[in-house]
């Protein structure tokens, strides 16, 4: 909206639950980064057992602090609308920090996250925001920017746009709890585009938006207190991302539905991350068309844990 397959056990072990099932998670915690930082996989996976087939897909999303397009990517043979009491949820809370990702916020569209990466006491933190966006045709917009002035309360000028889309909408709304842009107001473009909260929170994690990021109340009262007025905000469309925890490599892919995806370009995509992680060994490609063709959007390991012989080394 505008302005104001390695095994089970290892994988088990890399993004290992830290809650027990059906219990609420404790709060997301920051992330202390190493000091070659980009392409990390941060974060860990926890479960939910659900209870209650009355509460939804998109509505757990919400009381867990993640994006619904993620946590229904991530458990495909859960119905989103009517989860069976007694199911497993995986709650996505790992990811791959991009390997494009800056000092400031990185916004990936693809995945619809945004992180924020600063420095504390001498150390690297990170922390990741589930992110309403653009929809098509109102798509936000890419490329680097930064943030230009933030408000509080702030009242939103409704632009012609929107007005022209829903007649009868004032020229401007104050702040209070029909104000879309919710307390918090951060713009990063003369265009009118901007990071705020929202009155509507079952959106954080979809596309409908007028092209702004659209966060939580909570994330957003986080993100406006510690972020100053300059930061740099880089703003991605990735559907693939590598990265590495210890010597394992890892992919995680976020294809939009509907959008037709050249598989020989994702290839690419993935080759040109691998070699900025300075990755030396093998990939399985087999592995990595069936990442691909499930579209989950959780970090997956891709390399070979024990390279084959010459005589079968045939990728």
């Amino acid at each position: 909206m505008r302005k104001p397959i390695l095994s089970l056990a290892i994988v088990a072990l890399l993004l290992a639950a830290v809650c027990a099932h059906g219990k609420t998670p404790e709060p997301i915690t920051f992330h202390t980064l190493s000091p070659q930082w980009r392409g990390e996989v941060i974060g860990e996976h926890r479960y939910h057992t659900v209870a209650d087939s009355r509460q939804t897909l998109m509505e757990l999303a919400r009381d867990m602090g993640l994006g619904y397009t993620n946590v229904k990517n991530a458990n495909p043979d859960i119905d989103p609308w009517l989860p069976a009491p007694g199911q497993t949820v995986l709650l996505p809370y790992a990811s791959i920090l991009p390997v494009d990702a800056i000092a400031g916020i990185t916004i990936n569209l693809a995945e619809m996250r945004l992180y924020h990466v600063w420095k504390n006491a001498g150390e690297t933190k990170a922390r990741s925001y589930p992110l309403g966006i653009g929809t098509e045709g109102t798509d936000s917009p890419t490329g680097l920017f930064s943030i230009l002035n933030k408000a509080e309360n702030p009242t939103w000028t409704v632009p012609l746009s929107i007005r022209h889309e829903r007649p009868g909408m004032p020229v401007s709304v104050p702040p209070g709890p029909a104000n879309p842009l919710g307390k918090y107001w951060m713009a990063f473009s003369s265009g009118g585009y901007g990071i705020h909260g929202t009155n509507k929170p079952l959106g954080v994690g979809r596309r409908v938006s007028h092209g702004c990021i659209r966060l939580y109340s909570q994330d957003i009262q986080e993100l406006f207190y510690r972020v100053p007025v300059g930061t740099e905000v880089l703003i991605i469309d990735t559907p693939v991302k590598v990265g590495r925890k210890d010597e394992t490599l890892f992919l995680e892919v976020h294809l939009q539905n509907g959008r037709d995806q050249d598989l020989a370009v994702l290839k690419r995509e993935i080759v040109r991350q691998t070699r900025l992680l300075e990755w030396n060994g093998m990939l399985d490609w087999d592995m990595i068309e069936d990442i691909i063709r499930h579209n989950r959007g959780i970090p997956q390991p891709i390399s070979v844990a024990n390279p084959p012989s010459a005589a079968t080394a045939r990728r």
